[in-house]
């Protein structure tokens, strides 16, 4: 599912301008809808806006299904889609089911197309703050899958958040409005959108003013 949220409200960073808005792009969930990891991404993003950010998830039935071949120059629609986005992304999030120790397949083929953005002005992740969520049926995968979303943002040249966010599914759920059930975990989401907004806020300042 590709979803678009504008916002023209006042974030708590800075005055909204349509101009100066930051995007945030979600990335990941499963191919099946409405699963956990799909559920925290769409509630970060939701907090994302309410910070002052446009945000856009990319998820589920979106994302690209053709395996990345670095030999081919073409690119089905969904890849070029994903790229272009996150060529415009101030933020990034990935929020991955942890499947046998680490991230899905479904997702790590998604990410690789981010080497398509090697050569350009901004490569990669470059410059980027990048939050984290991994939801697990239990603690030791999910901690083994945490450390390995971090690896791949490191090689990408993003910026991972001070906070990363495990999710226990085998212990809490989500409700109305993707709220996870679990306050103190529905509070990390909320802590880890402002670190990227913030984030993006900074850069672009600095950007236009350095």
């Amino acid at each position: 599912m590709l979803m678009e949220n504008p916002n023209r409200s006042v974030g708590f960073f800075g005055p909204a301008n349509e101009n100066r808005l930051p995007l945030i792009v979600g990335v990941g969930g499963t191919t099946r809808e409405e699963s956990s990891s799909e559920r925290a991404l769409r509630r970060t993003l939701s907090f994302a806006k309410t910070h002052g950010a446009r945000t856009v998830a990319v998820t589920g039935s979106a994302l690209p299904d053709s395996i990345y071949d670095p030999v081919k120059s073409e690119r089905c629609p969904k890849a070029f889609s994903l790229i272009e986005l996150l060529r415009s992304a101030d933020g990034v999030i990935f929020s991955s089911p942890a499947y046998h120790g680490s991230i899905s397949g479904f997702l790590k083929n998604a990410l690789d197309y981010i080497e398509d953005m090697r050569d350009d002005d901004q490569p990669y992740l470059e410059g980027r703050a990048v939050g984290l969520i991994c939801c697990a049926m239990g603690w030791q995968a999910g901690g083994a899958t945490l450390g390995a979303m971090r690896s791949i943002t490191h090689s990408l040249r993003g910026w991972p958040t001070p906070i990363g966010v495990l999710i226990n599914s085998a212990a809490t759920g989500f409700g109305a409005d993707d709220r996870c059930l679990d306050e103190a975990i529905d509070q990390q989401l909320r802590i880890m959108a402002g670190q990227i907004v913030e984030f993006a806020f900074a850069r672009n300042s600095a950007r236009r003013y350095g």
